[in-house]
């Protein structure tokens, strides 16, 4: 599993002209899924990125996570973080989970960030998405499950 968090002050998703998810301070994530990918990896990367801290606090240093600013999460499906360019100009996205099982993890990734109290909005898997966001910093973490 494969994840680009982004600290926003703001973000959005619109599908067929019709904004579907928004949100204020908080994180807008991009969630890439492939085939290895279990329901204890969606647990433990939603639980990482639950624990971030990455927000300001009065000194000035990046040291409040997500709860203690009262922030929400913009989720959107997003299987080219399993790009691979090593060949050619053209990527291959074979390492993306199939779109069954992509799915199913992406709407329990977001699911089980619900039940840790979050506020969760999110794109529509596999639709044309156009996201908005305003990036705070901007701050921008990459995370890869294998790393974890």
């Amino acid at each position: 599993m494969k994840t680009v968090i982004q600290r926003v002050t703001e973000a959005s998703v619109t599908i067929e002209g019709n904004v579907h998810g928004k949100i204020g301070t908080g994180f807008m994530v991009l969630v890439g899924i492939s085939d290895e990918d279990t329901s204890e990896t969606v647990r433990k990367m939603a639980d990482k990125i639950a624990k971030l801290r990455i927000f300001e606090d009065s000194a000035g240093k990046m040291n409040l996570s997500l709860s203690q600013v009262d922030g929400q999460i913009l989720s959107i499906s997003q299987f080219t973080l399993y790009a691979d360019c090593r060949k050619g100009n053209r990527p291959s996205f074979t390492g993306a989970g199939s779109p069954a099982h992509a799915e199913t993890l992406y709407l329990e990734f977001n699911a089980y960030l619900r039940s840790l109290g979050y506020t969760v909005e999110e794109g529509i898997f596999g639709a044309d998405m156009k996201v908005r966001l305003l990036n705070d910093g901007p701050v921008t973490i990459l995370l890869d499950s294998h790393e974890l």
